[in-house]
């Protein structure tokens, strides 16, 4: 990991620009009162010489006042460069590091038809520098064509097993098995175009909303148009060409939710044989998010995807739903299958959810 990413340099850097600004501030004052003190002073013992008329004194004082106060603000400008240097060398840090994770040179096989099978063998991970395995003994097998809802607390593995599959991270145990082969043999960019992602922290750029959804300057118009209206979006629609935000000339201001479902879009957009949700939809209501999840698989057709989120509802449409915990995969089956079993982390779950409605009149929301 770079230096410049730890914890403790982090605080030493702080630091460092706190008393770099503090002392540019008080030399920025005792400097100015140095300088306007000492203008006047010469043109006073010039005038008490007969060198300087009275009248004129001001006039070049303010002249002496002035030279120097520029130079003084591009001397207070190298503190400022100073950090601006050390900020920029600590990205270049960042960029130069180099990429350990094995390189796999054998092609991805390009099917028309999307079969492409996914297996977790085994599979145990921990982020670098903790001990804590963030999913242990993992064993889950992607059937062809399934919708899959992943369900569990925050901390159970969820968002790590996506991270996994997307080969951000490499196991430390096990393996995982595209169509029988270890995903680690394949070429990186290959394989990345079988997945279509869309994880909590998303982002959105200051561009036309058509350019955000294909993430290109050239792209589908018509197609990108059915994708938003596919993901909620139509009602705000009015142009592909409307600016995000107030980034570049006159943009519209978004909301949370209408910017999930632009991410989502995004997704439909890509066509790619795996669809990964993670999240998408926390900023929407929950009878928003079951009718973009709802609408979301009849659009996808065949395709495989994976959705994560909290609200057990919204998973209901899912032919099967694995439920974690600490780190495992604890349950797996339909939404009926695991309301029966009211001794399971699903049951307790479920429960939890709907003791909320209960309470606050909103009964219909559970039976969505």
């Amino acid at each position: 990991m770079c230096l410049t990413m730890s914890a403790p340099y982090n605080v030493r850097w702080m630091k460092a620009v706190a008393k770099c600004s503090a002392g540019s501030s008080l030399c920025y004052v005792v400097s100015e009162y140095i300088i306007e003190g000492t203008s006047y002073l010469l043109m006073a013992v010039l005038a008490a010489g007969g060198m300087v008329s009275l009248g004129n004194v001001v006039k070049y004082a303010g002249c002496i006042r002035n030279m120097f106060g520029g130079l003084d603000k591009v001397i207070k400008r190298v503190p400022d460069l100073f950090l601006s240097v050390r900020r920029n060398l600590g990205i270049l840090e960042l960029a130069a590091l180099e990429d350990d994770m094995y390189k796999g040179k054998l092609p991805v096989e390009k099917r028309s038809d999307g079969h492409y099978s996914i297996e977790f063998k085994n599979v145990s991970f921990k982020y670098p520098g903790t001990e804590q395995y963030a999913l242990k003994d993992f064993n889950l097998k992607l059937n062809i064509g399934e919708k899959l809802a992943i369900v569990g607390l925050n901390g159970s593995g969820k968002t790590t097993m996506i991270k996994l599959l997307c080969r951000l991270y490499d196991p430390d145990e096990g393996e995982i098995l595209l169509n029988g082969v270890d995903i680690k043999k394949f070429r990186q960019d290959q394989y990345s175009e079988l997945f279509s992602v869309v994880f909590q922290d998303f982002q959105l750029f200051d561009f036309e909303i058509g350019e955000n959804v294909a993430a290109s300057r050239n792209y589908d118009r018509e197609r990108a148009w059915k994708c938003l209206e596919a993901a909620g979006f139509g009602e705000k629609l009015k142009s592909l060409d409307t600016y995000i935000r107030k980034g570049y000339g006159d943009g519209i201001e978004i909301s949370g939710g209408e910017a999930q479902k632009i991410a989502i879009a995004r997704a439909i957009y890509k066509d790619a044989p795996f669809i990964l949700l993670d999240e998408p939809t926390a900023a929407l209501d929950p009878i928003s998010e079951y009718e973009i999840y709802s609408g979301f698989g009849k659009i996808i057709g065949d395709k495989t995807a994976i959705y994560i989120s909290h609200r057990l509802s919204s998973c209901k449409f899912c032919e099967r739903i694995a439920v974690f915990h600490e780190g495992r995969l604890i349950q797996t089956g339909s939404h009926s299958e695991l309301l029966r079993d009211t001794g399971g982390k699903y049951y307790e779950m479920w429960e939890a959810q709907a003791q909320y409605y209960r309470e606050n009149g909103q009964e219909a929301l559970l039976a969505i």
